[in-house]
């Protein structure tokens, strides 16, 4: 709550400010164009007093256009400023909390008379804790990456839909210690679309890890696919958990948002996941969409993806 009126606070002064300035300008322009106005109807040749009416008019706009656009560029700027420093106190926790852990399992394993079985179970510890960092760096690469790439980057092959979605479900399944039956898998069967494996692997992927993540256990998890009557291929992550409120819908793909929600923020999370999966799709060819009945019911993730075929076993 404190960090969010820091952010009004933030933005609410150069907003009042420019406000301001753009009143005082306009009623400068009507007090201006008034006087000469009233000179105009006193003199006889009024011909220089209509054009120096006019160019004032059109100067007076350019310079409240300009404040304008100058007030939405600092705003927008202050809330960029504000997401990156959440960023980077998320980052910090993603970062701390494995790091801790590592150095916990380290230190016990350098004690004598540890039994097999113990440094078996700290072995499997921080190999999780190493596979935690190693995700949440390919999601920061990912999303730099993507702040710099161009259209046509992507490396095209037939891809079958069904494979995909059981590899990047196994991944969360193991990642999140989910039972086989938390994520179900309901694939056209035979359903192939060209794409780029690597990028549409990172979406899928994200979007499981996502529902898992905001989803009580034992999560339910369904991961459905169909070409549609143009061709196109429709893949939807379904899943039972917290929700989100309507105006968040969108919001939810910017880099580093995450919703002021606590049971959002009791979740790990950078707020990089969704976007990345947006610029992913965007290169794909393909759109995303997020539906929720708002809290508590739920999230559905829609995916869109250019012409798809069917190929029979």
């Amino acid at each position: 709550m404190a960090r969010r009126r820091r952010i009004r606070s933030s933005i609410s002064t150069p907003i009042t400010l420019g406000a301001i300035t753009v009143l005082l300008s306009i009623a400068l322009l009507v007090g201006w164009s008034f006087l000469l106005g009233q000179k105009i109807m006193r003199s006889a040749d009024i011909a220089v007093d209509v054009w120096l009416l006019v160019l004032g008019a059109l100067s007076f706009v350019l310079i409240i256009t300009v404040l304008v656009l100058f007030v939405i560029s600092l705003a927008r700027g202050i809330v960029e400023v504000r997401k990156q420093d959440t960023f980077i106190d998320s980052v910090t926790h993603e970062l701390k909390s494995p790091l801790a852990s590592l150095q916990l399992c380290l230190e016990t394993l350098g004690r004598e008379g540890l039994e097999g079985e113990s440094r078996e179970r700290l072995r499997t510890m921080m190999l999780e804790d190493v596979d935690r960092l190693r995700a949440f760096i390919d999601d920061v690469l990912e999303a730099n990456r993507l702040s710099y790439a161009r259209a046509g980057m992507l490396n095209l092959s037939d891809i079958s839909l069904e494979e995909l979605a059981e590899d990047c479900a196994q991944a969360v399944r193991v990642r999140q210690k989910l039972s086989p039956e938390e994520v179900v898998i309901d694939v056209e069967p035979g359903l192939v679309v060209s794409t780029d494996r690597a990028a549409l692997g990172i979406v899928v992927k994200n979007l499981i890890d996502n529902a898992a993540k905001y989803s009580a256990r034992p999560a339910r998890v369904e991961v459905r696919a169909r070409r549609g009557a143009d061709g196109r291929v429709q893949l939807e992550v379904s899943d039972n958990g917290i929700g989100i409120d309507s105006q968040n819908l969108k919001r939810v793909f910017q880099r580093f948002y995450r919703v002021e929600d606590p049971e959002v923020r009791e979740r790990r999370g950078t707020g990089l996941g969704l976007f990345v999966v947006s610029a992913l799709v965007k290169q794909l060819g393909g759109k995303v969409q997020a539906f929720s009945e708002g809290r508590g019911q739920g999230t559905t993730m829609r995916v869109e993806l250019p012409i798809a075929r069917a190929v029979n076993r």
